[in-house]
């Protein structure tokens, strides 16, 4: 039981991921523009949340994959999951760094400068469906310092069609 709520989930529907992104976008934006120091505290949660459990214990992660995703008419999009664990754990990294900096010591503007960080990667992601994660984590495939064995599907291309497709 405790097994399968810590686990995250591979494939994973990029649809629901760009939402996701999406919904970081706002949190960041909102956070910079009406200077709510706060919210970092919320989005490091988040990520946390979803580097630990995928969906499971994110709030937004769940209303994403059980009330917006099902809801569109948008064929689901299966990627590899490794590389989007990755990509949110580079996200957790760079959240909590921000609320450590902006809610811990009071370092409004440094911060506000991981949280436009955050704001960069997460629109490139929702919009362009480009994961800067999900590059950074290939390149590591390739200088070897992350085994192939951890993502067996991001060398084979014929795994990343969908169901449809084949």
């Amino acid at each position: 039981m405790v097994s399968n709520v810590f686990s995250f989930p591979n494939p994973v529907n990029e649809v629901s991921a760009r939402l996701v992104a999406g919904g970081v976008v706002i949190m960041a934006a909102v956070a910079l523009v009406f200077d709510l120091r706060w919210l970092t505290v919320v989005m490091a949660y988040g990520f946390l949340a979803r580097v630990a459990t995928g969906p499971t214990l994110s709030p937004l992660g769940q209303l994403v994959t059980r009330v917006v995703t099902p809801r569109l008419p948008v064929a689901a999009k299966p990627v590899p999951g490794p590389p989007k664990r990755f990509a949110q754990g580079m996200g957790a990294v760079i959240t909590t760094t921000a609320a450590v900096l902006w809610v811990g010591f009071g370092l409004a503007t440094a911060g506000k400068v991981f949280v436009g960080l955050v704001l960069v990667a997460a629109t490139l992601e929702s919009v362009f469906a480009f994961c800067i994660g999900c590059v950074i984590f290939a390149a590591l495939m390739r200088a070897n310092v992350i085994p192939e064995s951890v993502c067996e599907q991001c060398n084979d291309i014929t795994l990343r069609r969908s169901p449809a497709a084949s």
